[in-house]
């Protein structure tokens, strides 16, 4: 563990030196260089994970929200969710023992500027973790939207966020029905106050802390460990295993590590003399490229990748020529995209630049980018769809620094080897934009993965 984060650790918790050594995350440096059979880190118990997350949160409190707020120009934001209908962002804020909201959950930051430190507030019958003030005595004021009312009153603050946003769902937490009882509270005064906390809630689900930055490469290695496993000889098993096979492999060695998967994993066939990809009960055969889309959720931050393997034949050392090389362009139109990357710019603008420098080069790139971080598909500009590659609504978000992102795309090419036949080459590497460059967690794939041979 770094002496950053287990003194974050330490201080946030109270903990000896020798108690907070007990909770070590897997701490690696970003690599552009991606190992193809990496060693499996070892995985916390949940005693110590909640640990991490708790001195994570902390943190992020502690320095995100008042610099949002006050870039934004918003003196107060207030969340409101109930239990099992979690607003996005206040699911982020729970600490590590509090897995849901509880009846109805209010957050309220204010900033009283001055350069006094944010309040933070909760409206709640029960408290969470120490991170958040309690404000509400249900004795003495039984009703609770009142109850926010009176806090709210006696701040007086010009800008008041609330989650809602007709483009993202991130913004867009509060309900109509818990929205309609707080605007009923509110003073008429105060009701004309109201803003969307859209932008709030985008910068602070993108927001990258060094924190995270730290544990963020180890939990991609351990994701990379458990996908490498399976595109093995020790789960793979030509002319016998299926597809579906390794699929349901992944969930059950997730499942025996306790790591969560945010989607069930995917694994398809690309075969010579084959149109696209086979799945569900198709079995895998010598000559096979392979593919896999794989995540996992662990310390609360996702993973996405997306890998391709080559299954040898009898006497092959070794995938053929045309395979290896629509990798190559794959990472073409990677290196094309990650060199696009310019803060304050739209999605939809870096798409259009990525685009333009892969097709020059004689690529035929398909890209279908997105944020990572607290959400798999997570907020943020999306950079292209895989159905759309001239822009799409929520690729008008701009691109802001200390974000991580799944580099999702593809590039189309013709092998040789199978008749000329066209393959898409589907590739996908998580990585951190820190406002200058682009840089892998934990490197990308720039060869096959070879199934047989003892491999």
């Amino acid at each position: 563990m770094t002496c950053k984060l287990a003194a974050a650790i330490v201080a946030s918790l109270g903990l000896s030196c020798a108690a907070a050594h007990a909770a070590e995350p897997p701490i690696l440096p970003m690599s552009q260089t991606e190992q193809a059979h990496p060693p499996l880190p070892e995985v916390l118990t949940q005693r110590d994970r909640a640990k991490v997350v708790d001195a994570i949160l902390a943190d992020r409190l502690e320095t995100v929200i008042p610099r949002l707020m006050r870039e934004q120009g918003v003196d107060m934001w207030v969340l409101v969710a109930r239990e099992y209908l979690e607003d996005p962002v206040v699911a982020t804020m729970l600490d590590g023992e509090s897995m849901r909201a509880r009846r109805r959950t209010i957050l309220v930051f204010h900033d009283p500027g001055a350069g006094k430190p944010v309040e933070r507030l909760t409206v709640s019958r029960y408290g969470l973790g120490g991170l958040f003030r309690p404000v509400w005595n249900p004795d003495a004021q039984p009703d609770q939207w009142k109850a926010l009312a009176d806090v709210i009153a006696a701040r007086d603050p010009k800008k008041i966020a609330v989650n809602t946003s007709s483009l993202s769902a991130f913004g867009d937490g509060i309900t109509l029905s818990q929205h309609s009882e707080m605007v009923s509270a509110l003073s008429p005064a105060l009701r004309t106050r109201l803003v969307s906390g859209e932008g709030l809630s985008i910068g602070w689900l993108e927001t990258r802390t060094p924190m995270e930055m730290q544990i963020y490469p180890g939990i991609v290695r351990l994701a990379h460990a458990v996908l490498a496993e399976g595109f093995s000889s020790k789960v793979i098993k030509p002319g016998v295993t299926t597809a579906d096979d390794v699929v349901w492999w992944y969930r059950e060695r997730l499942a025996r590590l306790g790591v969560d998967t945010w989607f069930h994993p995917s694994v398809g066939i690309t075969r010579q003399g084959e149109k696209g990809l086979l799945e569900g009960d198709a079995v895998i055969q010598k000559g096979d490229l392979l593919w896999c889309d794989f995540g996992i959720t662990y310390l609360r931050l996702n993973t996405d990748t997306q890998h391709l393997a080559y299954v040898l034949k009898d006497g092959e050392t070794q995938a053929p020529a045309g395979l290896r090389a629509g990798l190559a362009a794959a990472n073409a139109v990677q290196d094309a995209l990650t060199s696009s990357f310019k803060v304050g710019e739209t999605g939809n603008v870096v798409l259009a630049a990525a685009r333009a420098k892969a097709i020059a080069k004689g690529l035929r790139p398909s890209i279908y980018t997105h944020p990572l971080g607290y959400h798999g598909h997570a907020a943020g500009p999306a950079i292209g769809m895989w159905d759309d590659q001239d822009g799409v609504p929520h690729g008008e978000f701009k691109v802001h620094a200390d974000t991580a992102w799944s580099i999702e795309l593809s590039a189309f090419a013709p092998v040789p080897e199978w008749g000329g036949q066209e393959v898409q080459f589907r590739t996908e590497e998580d990585a951190f934009y820190d406002g200058t460059s682009v840089r892998y967690l934990d490197g990308r794939q720039t060869a096959l993965t070879l199934i047989g041979a003892g491999r």
